[in-house]
């Protein structure tokens, strides 16, 4: 494709925190965006030039975004793949495209893309009826997580299972949905890694984070790595292999189980923009949101060198409240925007300087 010109719209399917941080960067690079989400007043449509409020898949929305946008994108991977096939049947351009949203969505399809691709990870199990729920623990032990197939995040749809707990009444919980029961994994930690291709191929990685998680919740994303030189190697590599297999446009992010003897497993994909990333624009010289404008819109591809070492840390509820307080003359802050701080409810994040 031809680069984007400055001045071109772009549309942003999706109105939270992710689209908000996305159209600020748009915004710096000379483009006005476009915001169609389910939501009044949501924290991206306040800094987006045009919001329109409807369902992803309102056909009449669609269309109008069609006609306001040169290129289309997305903040997270839920949106329906509808939508995207209904924009594409319009003429529209989005990145990324149906492939990245069809395997992410699904924990099964990702992890068998991923096996078929080099990539290993946690054996599992399909599980679409008790039945199968108690044979799949049967092999393990009684021990496994169940995770429904779709719609997952932030611990949400998950069920840890031990020895002796109801497997029907876990199972009923997820509401009978397609799930998987995954192993659990001995891992020593988790490091996530952010990157962004064009079009063309062309792909830039960030540094790879560690992460922890409270929760079920990403707590904490530190750079640089804990591990060997040689398994951020590996994890690296894995990531843009897997984004060249799906074809992928913009920025995605492939967080990685790693054991104790270096090995890493797969543990999920965003085709988008990611919270691990969130320390990018301070510790970079390109951050991950303004590198997914750049990627989709064909432009060069931002340095991703990192001039400082980081801590990020997500700001849950009122949290917020207590880290203006504590904060550091070199601690950076991001609220999200959002109206009601709930409690658990991610509200922003702080980067601290290591």
């Amino acid at each position: 494709m031809k680069p984007l010109p400055v001045g071109s719209v772009i549309g942003i399917l999706g109105d939270g925190q992710l689209g908000r941080m996305l159209a600020s960067a748009a915004e710096r690079l000379g483009f006005d965006v476009v915001v169609l989400g389910p939501n009044d007043d949501s924290p991206a449509s306040r800094v987006a030039a045009h919001t329109i409020v409807a369902e992803y898949t309102d056909r009449d929305a669609l269309a109008e975004l069609s006609v306001r946008c040169d290129l289309i994108t997305l903040e997270f991977e839920n949106v329906p793949v509808e939508a995207l096939q209904i924009l594409e049947d319009m003429g529209a351009t989005v990145y990324p495209g149906q492939k990245s949203l069809q395997i992410c969505q699904d924990r099964h399809l990702e992890k068998s893309f991923a096996r078929e691709n080099g990539v290993a990870t946690a054996d599992y199990w399909m599980v679409d009826r008790v039945s199968d729920l108690e044979t799949a623990l049967s092999e393990l032990k009684g021990k496994g997580i169940l995770k429904t197939r779709r719609d997952g995040y932030d611990g949400h749809g998950q069920r840890r299972l031990q020895t002796g707990d109801d497997a029907v009444s876990a199972y009923d919980g997820l509401d009978g949905a397609p799930c998987i029961l995954e192993a659990m994994v001995p891992f020593a930690g988790e490091v996530s890694v952010v990157i962004a291709r064009r079009a063309d191929g062309m792909m830039t990685c960030f540094d790879p984070a560690d992460n922890t998680h409270k929760h079920g919740i990403l707590h904490t994303s530190r750079v640089p790595s804990k591990f060997p030189d040689s398994v951020q190697t590996a994890a690296i590599a894995a990531a843009e292999s897997l984004a060249g297999a799906l074809g992928h446009v913009g920025v995605m992010a492939c967080e990685f189980f790693v054991l104790e003897d270096g090995t890493l497993l797969l543990n999920e994909m965003a085709p988008r923009v990611h919270n691990s990333g969130h320390w990018t624009p301070e510790a970079c010289l390109t951050g991950q949101f303004e590198q997914h404008i750049r990627a989709i819109a064909g432009w060069p591809l931002g340095d991703v060198s990192r001039v400082m070492d980081a801590e990020m840390e997500n700001l849950l509820g009122d949290d917020v409240l207590k880290a203006f307080g504590d904060a550091g003359p070199e601690d950076m802050i991001t609220l999200y925007g959002k109206r009601d701080m709930r409690p658990g409810r991610k509200m922003g994040h702080i980067v601290r300087k290591l």
